[in-house]
């Protein structure tokens, strides 16, 4: 999940531990002033009606690490994000501490905070089926008698290869957010826990010298065999089992992970780490990063380079809902009106990107094919079309865009376009160069039409297809003008034909293309504009410059096509 996408926050889950009242006040407090509804779960209650399907929700942990990790099992299966603020006292997961809540909160719902993914792990085993974010144990059960047998041993398999069998008091086998715990006081490596997806598989107090920790992928299948009683523990007892002994436990990553939010209040990884259990290597934690810091000075952006910073984030974290509800367009159990889906995936896209521009430039004005225009008291305008291809997205395919464009004083400046379905991200700006990712890109050097591919938006009777396609290497409708102008300037095409745009189609594309080296007019060969003071279609040709004059010579012997 991309933290711009909490800027669209309206309401907060609180799961609350005992003692934690003078916190919640001011969080209830806090949320009043910004107008977010707040639902209070105590500590071992379930969610219920507190969850809204369909709300954009933020979900809070009010304690130590014990109810953090409570918070992972109520909040990830619904897919909310968690912010856990430190009440309790040792705490390597909740990492907001008491003083820093408001200002935290603040900037979460600014869309400043990040949002890391946090690999869980899942056990299968006789009488357990059980997800956890911190480790697995499996240990020797204590003899009746104190002079029996006080070790287990345990066949460990990844991937169906046999990897050994480990004797000692047992294993542990933990995430990287739980490489801190068990694991790490017997010998384990430390995982930095953000998007990092691994396992590890740690012995305890092994019999052999020769036996080290091992690191497998999230993905792997680790069966553990007991060849004797044994101790199951998932997050420290919150699933518990006595296996027998053959009993076979099954263990890898599961595809549910967490969604953990983290501000610039939160207490850094390692300095949470070093502080609290006491470690010596960071006595001076703050003269490393001063040293960092004047070697790598941050740079200074213009207006125009921000936005295009901000609305490439914005595009990401309005993907990410539109990729969930594409894949719902087409799944039979769907009952809702596929109109419902389309109108739903626009008005969520476009909730996101104008709540994050409105947070950091409140005085610009932001236009929107799918809402009020927000007027702004500056020379900068955003064009925005959430859903480019809405055609396309109602059936299914994957050739839609978010077009998200700035105009200066009337002139486009700024352009990212991002494909969800392909995490394709294209952006620009006046004067510089075009990339797609941190690739530059520029068109293609092709003149000749039996040389070319081109590409078509709307097309209301066919003829440009009729009269071009014999001629060239080919004609393809994409179904974006967004898009379609992305991949001229990528290469892709040579040149490409829009009988009739709207500003919002093309503001973004037009400023990659160029930036990319291609040519852009209208059906006349004069400079296409991009235009709000008419509510007509405008005709686009556009070409990699090598080309146009034979495809505007073309087109012109075919004035039937411009109608």
């Amino acid at each position: 999940m991309h933290g711009r996408r909490l800027a669209t926050t309206d309401k907060i889950i609180v799961l609350t531990s005992p003692d934690s009242g003078e916190p919640l006040e001011r969080l209830q407090d806090w949320a009043a002033e910004k107008g977010i509804d707040v639902a209070v779960v105590e500590l071992g209650e379930e969610i219920g009606d507190a969850y809204e399907p369909g709300r954009a929700t933020l979900g809070v942990t009010l304690g130590g690490d014990g109810t953090f990790l409570e918070g992972i099992k109520l909040f990830t299966p619904l897919g909310i994000p968690q912010l856990g603020v430190n009440a309790g006292s040792l705490a390597f997961l909740a990492r907001v501490e008491l003083e820093e809540l408001e200002a935290a909160l603040d900037e979460v719902v600014r869309g400043r905070a990040t949002v890391d993914s946090r690999q869980k792990l899942h056990v299968d085993a006789p009488g357990v089926d059980a997800t956890g974010i911190n480790d697995v144990m499996l240990q020797h059960v204590p003899p009746e008698n104190p002079f029996d047998r006080k070790i287990t041993r345990l066949d460990v398999f990844v991937d169906g290869e046999y990897v050994g069998q480990y004797e000692g008091t047992g294993l542990a086998i933990s995430t990287p957010t739980g490489s801190t715990g068990v694991a790490l006081s017997a010998g384990g490596p430390v995982h930095m826990p953000g998007d990092n997806h691994t396992l590890q598989i740690t012995p305890l107090q092994t019999h052999s010298m020769g036996v080290r920790p091992m690191v497998v992928s999230a993905d792997a299948d680790i069966k553990v065999v007991s060849r004797e009683q044994a101790s199951l523990l998932v997050d420290g007892g919150r699933a518990h089992k006595i296996l027998s002994g053959g009993d076979v436990i099954d263990i890898t990553g599961s595809e549910e992970r967490a969604h953990v939010v983290r501000t610039s209040y939160d207490d850094q990884f390692m300095t949470a780490i070093t502080e609290k259990l006491s470690w010596g290597i960071r006595d001076d934690p703050d003269g490393p990063r001063d040293l960092l810091d004047d070697e790598f000075p941050e740079e200074e952006l213009s207006t125009v380079e921000r936005a295009r910073d901000v609305a490439t984030e914005a595009a990401q974290s309005a993907g990410e809902p539109l990729r969930e509800l594409h894949g719902r367009v087409e799944d039979v159990t769907v009952k809702t009106d596929k109109s419902d889906i389309v109108t739903e995936a626009d008005h969520q896209a476009n909730k996101i990107i104008t709540t994050i521009i409105e947070n950091e430039f409140p005085d610009h004005t932001i236009f929107s094919e799918e809402a009020e225009t927000v007027e702004g008291d500056s020379e900068y305008k955003w064009v925005i079309d959430p859903v480019d291809g809405t055609g396309n997205f109602a059936h299914g395919n994957p050739q839609y865009s978010i077009s998200i464009g700035l105009l200066e004083g009337g002139e486009p400046v700024m352009g990212v376009v991002y494909v969800p379905e392909t995490d394709e991200m294209f952006h620009a700006v006046k004067g510089g160069d075009a990339y797609k990712g941190e690739k530059k890109i520029q068109t293609s050097d092709r003149s000749a039409l039996d040389e070319s591919m081109l590409l078509s938006g709307w097309d209301p009777d066919g003829e440009f297809l009729t009269h071009f396609y014999q001629e060239t290497r080919g004609v393809r409708a994409l179904g974006s003008a967004a898009l379609s102008l992305c991949y001229l300037a990528n290469g892709s095409a040579e040149g490409i034909w829009e009988y009739g745009t709207y500003p919002w189609d093309v503001a973004a594309g037009v400023v990659i293309a160029r930036a990319a080296g291609a040519t852009i007019t209208d059906r006349h060969g004069e400079e296409y504009s991009v235009e709000f003071d008419s509510d007509e279609r405008k005709e686009l040709l556009g070409s990699n410059g090598e080309a146009h004059a034979n495809i505007l010579e073309h087109l012109q012997k075919n004035e039937e096509l411009m109608r």
